[in-house]
């Protein structure tokens, strides 16, 4: 890893010494947290990098927040424990850890251990190779078919489809991030494992590797089968972002248009049925009450009213969104001038923004 990389990358000139930033949410680990700084600590020290250990406890109430504490006492040159007040949910500590790291890069990581502290110096040297993400692929992984693995697979699947992103492993915790791509990153619902997409979305150079993913030896998993399905939410709400947040009006627009289409159709064959039906076709003509066509083009006409109006809200409140905190609706990477290349990272950027 390069030190004039890390230097380009990092925040404020004041923060710049550290390198690499570990971040672990953990929650209930009381188990696994201090095998897992020996690991890190282990593995990190044989580095030429500076680094910080960022440990976020959710809300734990098994011991693991006194020994996180105990930890960071013996450690706080490379350690660094945050608290949160209530269990908040992986996404959220996870965010707090981002909002604490201070490093060129980024690496989260799962705090029960099935994440191997020895992969980290191979993703390093994979974003040396010129990427920005570096996705973890769990192939070999070692959790229950049925409940983990066999769900993980089908969501995995559904979600490279939709988002044209060609991961096989968007739920692995474990990846590398450099900072650039992270600038500006609001996490909300279960949306960090989507970093990935949205960055390539915006640019960024995506890379996948192998890890190396352990039994769980300590604790219980806090997830079950249920969990597909939210992801499969969130996607959808990444997706409508990506694609329609600075013009909501398509969408909204487009499915009201649909709508009243639909009313004015369903009101001609109403019409049809009322007075032609027997003379095209010889039966009988059918009264309004026989048939739900006009309830129908009552429908769809009051649901394509609404959807327009649905969309011109939305356009007010993006608009708002954008504008009463001077974002831009595009990103700038460089500008070209007489006197050469001017990296742009202005404080009026937009900002990436997952989910809500």
């Amino acid at each position: 890893m390069r030190n004039d990389d890390h230097a380009s990358e990092s925040r404020p000139a004041a923060e710049s010494a550290i390198d690499l930033s570990v971040l672990v949410p953990v929650y209930n680990e009381a188990g696994n947290v201090d095998p897992l700084h020996d690991e890190l600590t282990e593995v990190l020290k044989a580095l030429p990098i500076r680094y910080e250990l960022i440990f976020v406890d959710d809300g734990s109430k098994d011991g693991t927040a006194e020994k996180l504490a105990a930890i960071q006492a013996r450690d706080s040159e490379h350690t660094r424990v945050a608290f949160l007040r209530r269990n908040c949910g992986q996404t959220a500590a996870l965010s707090a850890a981002l909002d604490l790291s201070r490093g060129a890069i980024v690496v989260p990581m799962d705090g029960d251990r099935q994440n191997d502290p020895a992969d980290i110096p191979r993703l390093l040297a994979r974003l040396d190779e010129g990427f920005d993400v570096v996705s973890g692929w769990r192939r070999e992984r070692q959790d229950k078919l049925v409940t983990r693995k066999l769900p993980s697979w089908v969501a995995n699947k559904i979600v490279a489809a939709i988002s044209g992103v060609p991961l096989h492993d968007f739920g692995c915790t474990m990846k590398a991030y450099r900072r650039r791509v992270l600038e500006g990153v609001r996490l909300y619902g279960e949306m960090h494992r989507f970093i990935p997409i949205f960055a390539m979305w915006q640019g960024a150079r995506v890379a996948e590797l192998v890890v190396n993913h352990r039994a769980r030896t300590s604790g219980r998993t806090k997830y079950g089968l249920g969990r597909t399905f939210n992801v499969v939410l969130d996607l959808i709400l990444i997706r409508f972002y990506q694609r329609y947040a600075q013009r909501p009006i398509h969408l909204f627009g487009r499915i009201g248009l649909l709508s009243i289409f639909l009313s004015f159709a369903m009101f001609a064959l109403m019409i049809y049925y009322k007075y032609a039906h027997e003379l095209m076709t010889g039966y009988p003509n059918k009264p309004f009450v026989e048939t739900p066509l006009p309830l129908l083009t009552v429908f769809f006409f009051l649901m394509g009213v609404q959807s327009i109006l649905m969309g011109v809200l939305a356009e007010m409140v993006m608009r708002t969104y954008y504008e009463s905190q001077h974002k831009t609706t595009y990103l700038l990477g460089e500008v070209r001038e007489a006197s050469g290349v001017t990296s742009i990272k202005a404080a009026g950027q937009s900002s990436t923004f997952i989910g809500r």
